[in-house]
């Protein structure tokens, strides 16, 4: 029994693999730019910008249980610095390698399959998954504008970068009350001081 693929041909992602056929040991080289679909990073932090070209150098292998997909994938990507909040931009460059399995081997109940297995529906095969794990792992999970970027300033906010001699004259809270009663001290040990003089 066939079943109808639930993929859309036309969808950046999905390719077809009729060409490869069904011979193990066939390949067939693909190498295609995709639009990057929405939300494509770390939680706002760091991603690639939706729509930006996505580069696909792919190696398809057609095996016994389906499809071998392996290869490179590379995006640009886009966010700000962790420790000064400046924009930051680069590239990502991943390997992705994953199997797409034949329907009637993920419906053979001798088979043992996982229900996350990804499958070949009418020699149409869907790559976004695969290429959004991709390449959200290899993004940078803290990124800097510079390794050496020592970021704001705690107390009013600039960008040390721009000013590396910026500094505040501020007493730290914790001393406040020791000051006081260094000075309260002083003052004492000077009126104390004086009495005797008063006298003679």
């Amino acid at each position: 029994m066939t079943t109808l693929s639930t993929l859309d041909p036309r969808a950046p992602f999905v390719l077809a693999t009729h060409e490869l056929g069904r011979r193990p040991g066939s390949t067939q080289r693909v190498s295609l730019t995709v639009p990057a679909p929405a939300d494509l990073g770390l939680g706002g932090v760091v991603g690639v910008p939706e729509g930006a070209g996505i580069e696909l150098n792919l190696r398809l292998e057609s095996v016994m249980e389906g499809v071998l997909v392996s290869g490179t994938v590379r995006a640009p990507y886009s966010g700000e610095c962790v420790r000064c909040l400046e924009p930051v931009d680069g590239e990502v460059v991943a390997e992705v390698q994953e199997l797409y399995v034949y329907p009637e081997r993920a419906d053979d109940p001798d088979t043992e399959t996982d229900e996350e297995e990804l499958r070949v529906e009418d020699d149409l095969i869907d790559l976004e998954q695969p290429v959004r794990d991709a390449v959200v792992l290899a993004l940078p999970q803290s990124p800097v504008c510079r390794a050496d970027c020592p970021g704001l300033c705690p107390d009013c906010g600039a960008r040390l970068a721009d000013d590396p001699g910026h500094a505040h004259d501020t007493t730290d809270p914790r001393w406040a009350a020791l000051a006081g009663l260094f000075t309260d001290d002083t003052n004492e040990t000077g009126s104390k001081r004086a009495g005797p003089e008063e006298k003679s």
